[in-house]
């Protein structure tokens, strides 16, 4: 696992404050932002590959062992610089609202959301987008985290749907409230067909929560709504 999972706050705020560079308003920061990203895949690409190297078959077989710890450092510690990389350290029991690297998470879920080409061209990451938004689901997390949370459903029901948004709706169920389903309502009200049919898709599921949300239960409601 890269990145850096037993981190306090302050060393990911040193190696990550650029990255909220990626969800800024200004063109011209996020452009910045991602000329760091750059530099910083540049940097584990090199460190990885000088990882695989150190286990290829060489005479010097009693440096060998060394030379594979300071290689695998060596990527960690490049990993922890760049996103997705350094989210993959999570806490082996995945409960996310204590690790350090839970604002992390929640801005490269934003950046998806808010900015999803320039997501996908520097940084798809479709396997960490879907794990990170379950466990988000299933943790117990501070009133401000919550929040975040329902910008997070919000800002997925108002956009054509993208792979993994689905995932969305175990975190509508886990924030589920007075300011989640005011702001579903208002989407349904919106001018957006896709977020009129997606808002009201979840607030039905959240009124029955026994539903599972599988592709054949979108469909089937789907085809209902339709026929109304």
């Amino acid at each position: 696992m890269a990145g850096s999972g037993v981190d306090d706050d302050h060393g990911w705020t040193e190696r990550l404050a650029w990255a909220y560079g990626l969800i800024a308003t200004d063109p011209g920061e996020r452009a910045a932002a991602l000329v760091r990203l750059a530099s910083a895949k540049r940097e584990v690409e090199s460190a990885f590959l000088r990882s695989n190297k150190a286990w290829l078959p060489t005479p010097r077989l009693r440096f060998k062992a060394r030379d594979r710890r300071a290689a695998q450092k060596a990527y960690a510690e490049a990993a922890s610089h760049c996103l997705p990389e350094a989210l993959w350290g999570r806490p082996a029991s995945g409960e996310l609202s204590t690790w350090a690297g839970l604002p992390f998470a929640l801005l490269f879920l934003e950046w998806e959301a808010r900015y999803p080409q320039e997501w996908t061209q520097h940084a798809k990451a479709w396997g960490t987008k879907q794990s990170l938004i379950r466990e988000l689901a299933t943790a117990d997390h501070e009133d401000h985290v919550r929040t975040k949370l329902v910008d997070l459903v919000d800002l997925a029901v108002q956009r054509v749907y993208r792979c993994k948004d689905r995932e969305y709706v175990r975190v509508a169920r886990g924030v589920d409230g007075v300011e989640l389903r005011g702001r579903l309502h208002k989407a349904q009200r919106s001018g957006s067909p896709w977020a009129q049919i997606h808002a009201g898709y979840v607030l039905w599921l959240l009124d029955n929560p026994e539903v599972p949300n599988t592709r054949h239960v979108w469909k089937t409601w789907l085809a209902d709504t339709r026929t109304r």
